[in-house]
């Protein structure tokens, strides 16, 4: 008699499709209109709230604080728009790619298309060194290998320091992100393109005229460095755990094992989950990227069970 786990096991594609239909049966992919409407609401009061407190509390070094609290929310913002690109809040691409441009390009100034076709990339082939754009080498690398093709001896002295390079890089990755929007723009790759160039072309018109109108040039300088360097940690602090650290698939494993072994969850309460935009359970998002963030907790012990169930570690 043959047991449900070797049937499981008798062909891997059939294993990610069977942890589908449980996740399906237990109503985990339906939509969350309620509750993205209050997480938008809220991401909403909290931007307009933090630009008015910004020109109410004018030329003063106390508008520093705003720029901490706009960091945060350009933060939850981009993790909004994130959302929006799988689809989560909005059934229709319109819809969700409209949203998307709102909250990437006018609101935090990152070009929604480019990030999305990056993003999408990545999913496809979570830290492939040859397919997976997060993981190409730069700055920093992230494998051996990249660790063994660098040959300039300051390459290699990043290569040995990047440890300590990590956080003070990421102040860099907000001002990174708008430099490669603009120009994923210009290179004419993004498909809404005219659309997007308006509103990313009012979002820094408007930003550095605010800050340029209403502060004088050291507070200005002051505020551009904290709230774009906050913004910068954050996003790493976000995104980077989910995967760095994690094997280095060669291509041949199916997509159950691709999306679960290269990704990391990272443990945590409510806060965590708020914090984070639900990328804290990183292999039940990969594995299920459409599902709405606040699924994803109740998914975790249905993946986890499975992978014990088919001998996935």
């Amino acid at each position: 008699m043959t047991t449900t786990t070797e049937r499981l096991r008798s062909t891997a594609g059939s294993d990610f499709a069977e942890l589908g239909r449980r996740i399906a049966r237990a109503g985990l992919l339906d939509r969350k209109p309620l509750y993205y409407s209050v997480r938008l609401s809220i991401v909403t009061l909290l931007l307009l709230g933090g630009w008015a407190a910004f020109f109410l509390i004018g030329a003063s070094w106390w508008t520093l604080a705003v720029a901490v609290l706009l960091a945060i929310t350009y933060a939850q913002v981009a993790l909004v728009a994130h959302d929006l690109a799988h689809r989560q809040v909005f059934r229709t691409a319109t819809a969700s790619s409209r949203a998307g441009m709102l909250a990437g390009n006018l609101a935090i100034g990152m070009s929604y298309g480019y990030w999305q076709d990056k993003h999408t990339r990545h999913h496809a082939n979570p830290n492939h060194d040859d397919l997976d754009p997060d993981v190409a080498p730069a700055v920093l690398i992230w494998s051996q290998d990249a660790a063994r093709r660098r040959r300039s001896p300051f390459q290699r002295w990043l290569t040995r320091h990047q440890a300590w390079l990590f956080f003070p890089l990421l102040t860099l990755l907000g001002l990174s992100l708008h430099r490669d929007s603009i120009l994923a723009l210009a290179s004419r790759s993004v498909k809404h393109r005219g659309r997007e160039a308006v509103l990313l072309a009012l979002h820094i018109v408007c930003y550095l005229g605010a800050l340029l109108a209403v502060l004088s040039p050291a507070q200005a300088l002051a505020f551009f460095a904290i709230h774009q360097g906050l913004f910068g940690v954050y996003l790493g602090m976000t995104f980077a755990p989910n995967h760095k650290g994690m094997p280095h698939p060669t291509g041949s494993e199916d997509f159950l094992r691709k999306q679960v072994l290269t990704s990391r969850n990272v443990r945590g309460g409510q806060l965590t989950d708020i914090a984070l935009g639900g990328l804290n359970y990183q292999i039940e998002h990969h594995l299920f990227p459409a599902m709405p963030t606040p699924n994803l907790r109740r998914a975790q012990p249905i993946v986890r069970s499975y992978c014990q169930e088919i001998g996935v570690p």
